[in-house]
């Protein structure tokens, strides 16, 4: 009987020194994701942000000025593109598209309509633009930098066994997009 107890004591032991580190690893793992889906919503809260501007930017524009349909419907279709993008690299691809139809759309009314930019309003709302643009990078980094910290976490030995497991997969980042890094050619002629 003794012998049997030992057993018994011998073999949950085992269990608890291979539980233990199991669920601590998981739980690391599950708040881990956590902390990346959270910093994807801030993105998406501040691309949603910025969407929302838009109509009443356009709005004031559009106050001062025939300005061409083409470009508002780029805006708008841009715009339709962020709010229904379901994946990161979506999300990304249609911010890309939004940027390029914003600027497209505050360079063609600024240059054609000068009294625009002596309106309270629309300087309020380009500020509110650029706002909006300094909260979404800062979103991106914080986003990149806890997906990178989950990235290694589950790559690292032992939890690389946990992860691969329960399904644990590596997130995309928030790239800069093509081109980027070259300088604009500022022209005055």
């Amino acid at each position: 009987m003794k012998k049997g107890i030992k057993v018994l004591i011998i073999v949950l032991a085992i269990v608890l020194v291979i539980a233990i580190p199991t669920i601590s690893s998981y739980n690391g793992l599950v708040s881990s994701q956590e902390k990346v889906n959270n910093a994807k919503s801030q993105i998406s809260t501040q691309l949603q942000r910025r969407a929302d501007l838009i109509p009443n930017f356009v709005k004031t524009v559009k106050g001062y000025s025939d300005y061409e349909s083409e470009t508002y419907i780029a805006v708008t279709e841009a715009r339709s593109a962020v709010n229904n993008a379901n994946s990161v690299s979506k999300q990304q691809e249609a911010s890309e598209e939004l940027d390029k139809a914003i600027s497209v759309f505050v360079n063609a009314v600024t240059e054609n309509y000068p009294e625009l930019k002596a309106s309270e309003q629309y300087t309020a709302l380009l500020d509110e633009l650029a706002g909006t643009e300094n909260r979404l990078a800062v979103a991106r980094k914080d986003y990149n930098d806890v997906a990178e910290s989950y990235n290694v976490s589950i790559k690292k030995f032992p939890r690389s066994i946990i992860a691969g497991i329960f399904g644990f997969e590596k997130v995309d980042y928030f790239e800069n997009a093509e081109g980027t890094d070259q300088v604009p050619e500022v022209s005055f002629e």
